[in-house]
């Protein structure tokens, strides 16, 4: 739904939030007379994650999906390969490996989370397996220290998909910082935002180098402007991953108000959590469970239906009086493209959480009013 075709009073599902020094700093990139990547807020982003989280290296995308297509020819995936990924998480995940021609492998969610169920993933591994790529769904971790030692003791590269775990935490250790490759999302619908943009984080040094000449479209053009190297070359493949400094810009505002932000998203998912508690507890629907291990990033807050037809007839029920919930994704095991190539596992708890899970309204500026006014219009639905 557009949101310009909104009516006043109809509450959105997201709406990119505007911390206030983002215009201050895009301005001043236009001052510096240099708006293509790699620029003075590229770099002072790519600093702050290198320090803040402890990456090797980090590199600004144009996207959280760009990330993942980098972190694909950074792994050299060949025709074949096969890349295990859950059922259960957005096109992207799976694209980025299919368009080096990987062979997909999809798993199950667990019976408690949507995320990737670590326990079957054994029983997927052959000799072809060169990846496995966890998703981090609502920035909840997957059980990553059980997945890395299965990854280990096969010599498998693990290339966490973290769009939606900015400032997530698993085991008291960031998320992002487990596996060889991570990549992150600022896209408008997370918690932090350029508009559009990603990060690829590589926490295995030995890709490094590599990685910034592939983020360079296949040069070293890098090294040479760092004094490195002699001359500007082609030394490898590679694309134009590198975004606008006016997106750096705009993503160095919301990093400066990154506590503020969290902060807020806390208040409005415990506001949502106390005042439907008392539904879940008398059984109408079941909230996305949170584990003691993980230290939430409040990126989503989901309620898990008894059933498709309650889901969507409260979908329904909410729009009719104003307020936009969503629900995802569609597994993609069995969506129209994949269907004919998948290899017929059966994958319920994937098809499970597709059919009963809904998203409701969660944004720095929802206002305390609208929030009870969608809790309120939840406790109607289930009183009829």
């Amino acid at each position: 739904m557009i949101l310009e075709n909104l009516p006043p009073n109809f509450i959105p599902f997201n709406r990119p939030f505007l911390a206030g020094s983002e215009l201050t700093h895009i301005r001043q990139a236009v001052a510096n007379g240099k708006l293509s990547g790699n620029g003075m807020f590229t770099r002072l982003c790519q600093h702050f994650f290198e320090t803040e989280y402890g990456f090797s290296k980090a590199l600004l995308t144009t996207s959280g999906t760009d990330a993942l297509e980098m972190a694909a020819l950074l792994l050299d995936i060949q025709p074949g390969d096969e890349v295990i990924i859950p059922s259960f998480t957005f096109t992207s995940t799976a694209n980025a490996f299919l368009l080096r021609g990987a062979h997909i492998v999809f798993a199950d969610s667990s019976p408690t989370h949507p995320n990737l169920d670590v326990a079957q993933v054994q029983q997927l591994i052959t000799p072809r397996t060169r990846a496995i790529v966890p998703v981090h769904y609502g920035g909840q971790g997957c059980d990553m220290r059980a997945l890395l030692a299965l990854a280990e003791a096969h010599t498998i590269w693990v290339v966490e998909d973290a769009a939606q775990a900015i400032e997530a935490w698993h085991h008291e250790q960031r998320l992002g910082t487990f596996g060889h490759l991570a990549a992150f999302s600022f896209h408008e619908t997370k918690n932090i935002s350029a508009g559009e943009g990603g990060l690829l984080a590589i926490n295995a040094p030995q890709l490094a180098a590599r990685a910034e000449i592939i983020w360079e479209k296949g040069t070293n053009r890098a090294a040479f402007a760092r004094g490195e190297a002699a001359r500007y070359e082609w030394v490898d493949i590679g694309s134009s991953f590198l975004p606008s400094e006016l997106n750096a810009a705009y993503l160095w505002g919301q990093l400066e108000a990154r506590h503020q932000i969290q902060q807020q998203r806390q208040v409005l998912w415990q506001t949502y959590a106390a005042g439907l508690a008392p539904l879940a507890a008398n059984g109408h629907f079941s909230l996305l469970p949170t584990r003691a291990a993980d230290r939430a990033n409040w990126h989503l807050f989901a309620l898990i239906c008894n059933s498709q037809q309650e889901r969507d007839a409260l979908i329904a029920f909410l729009k009719q009086r104003h307020i936009l919930a969503v629900f995802h994704y569609l597994p993609l095991h069995s969506s129209p493209f994949f269907q004919a190539q998948h290899d017929g596992r059966p994958l319920p708890w994937a098809t499970h959480f597709s059919n009963r899970i809904i998203r409701l309204p969660l944004y720095h500026e929802l206002q305390p009013a609208q929030q009870q006014f969608i809790i309120q219009c939840i406790h109607r639905f289930y009183a009829q």
